[in-house]
């Protein structure tokens, strides 16, 4: 079946460093009806106003990227700002979507939703078989509690609610504050600021030790997309309305001071790196299993080496627009 690209696709989150890939993923394929919205324009923690929006639109499709995120900082700190915005976005629009007749969604999740000790590399099936890491549990329940709904309003309604759990990402349009952002933005405002100062070193959260898997945020649109372009049964064959959550990730993982040893070569800074181990250090290996989403076509095509060189230049090119 030919893929229908005049169908009205709304991205919400389009802010975002996902969203936004999105959109420019879409409109490379030749998608012409992208729906958006600021949020001055529409509060996706309102209930009504995002049933309103949706029914108003007639939208066709609805890709839910849209999430208050950040690093193990922010999620120790927030945890209730966490779990609240987090499930309001995605109950209002999912249930929204449902009563305004939209058929096919994707849920954006995260791969903090499997066990902090799950079995490595991590299977979709490892879903709810052992405790969350505790400094970001309050977000990853948020996720859990999106892919459910989307199962069950598959199993009760019939509807092609799809959910992608995607590693560690990075890319244009990332948060680069110091302390609150993910690691690999964070690493970046912090050798920054180090070379604008002429510090002589920069400390690290952590032992170092950890081992993570970082995508590129453009792979992760690209995947997106991807699965949204199947037809369900061949979608459905590799997952059920019981598990449609499809893992999307690199298949490499790297030590975070490899990683910290890598960005302060491409920033240039030669200064000490100090590793504070009085911070937490999260889960200690986080790898997932991607072969199900390989089984259906896709792999990732971005070297984290050139993502990280391509990153910093845009950050440095950004300086006073980037978030932080």
């Amino acid at each position: 079946m030919a893929v229908k690209r005049d169908q009205r696709i709304f991205v919400a989150g389009h802010g975002g460093m996902v969203g936004a890939a999105i959109v420019r993923r879409l409109e490379l394929l030749g998608y012409s009806n992208i729906l958006t919205a600021s949020r001055a324009e529409l509060d996706l923690t309102r209930q009504q106003a995002v049933e309103n929006f949706l029914g108003l639109h007639r939208v066709d499709q609805v890709y839910l990227a849209a999430a208050k995120v950040g690093g193990i900082h922010a999620n120790s700190h927030y945890p209730a700002d966490f779990i609240y915005e987090n499930l309001m976005i995605e109950c209002n629009l999912i249930q929204a979507a449902h009563r305004a007749g939209v058929n096919k969604l994707l849920f954006l999740g995260s791969s903090c939703i499997y066990p902090r000790l799950a079995s490595q590399p991590i299977r979709e099936e490892a879903l709810l078989t052992g405790p969350l890491e505790p400094t970001n549990e309050p977000y990853a329940i948020a996720k859990i509690a999106g892919i459910k709904l989307c199962e069950s309003f598959n199993r009760q309604y019939g509807r092609d609610y799809r959910c992608v759990m995607p590693t560690n990402l990075y890319g244009p349009g990332d948060n680069f504050h110091s302390e609150n952002a993910h690691v690999i933005p964070a690493l970046m405002r912090r050798f920054y600021d180090a070379i604008q100062s002429q510090a002589s070193e920069t400390q690290i959260w952590g032992s170092g030790r950890p081992l993570r898997e970082f995508l590129h945020v453009d792979d992760l649109a690209h995947a997106c997309i991807h699965l949204m372009e199947l037809e369900q049964p061949v979608y459905a064959s590799r997952t059920s309305p019981m598990q449609s959550h499809i893992n999307v990730g690199s298949g490499k993982e790297v030590s975070i001071r490899h990683l910290a040893e890598s960005i302060a070569r491409i920033s240039g800074f030669n200064g000490q790196l100090v590793f504070d181990t009085s911070k937490p250090d999260g889960t200690p290996r986080k790898l997932l299993d991607i072969s199900r989403i390989q089984t259906l076509g896709w792999q990732p095509s971005i070297e984290l080496d050139t993502g990280l060189r391509t990153l910093y230049r845009w950050f440095e090119a950004e300086q006073g627009r980037v978030r932080q």
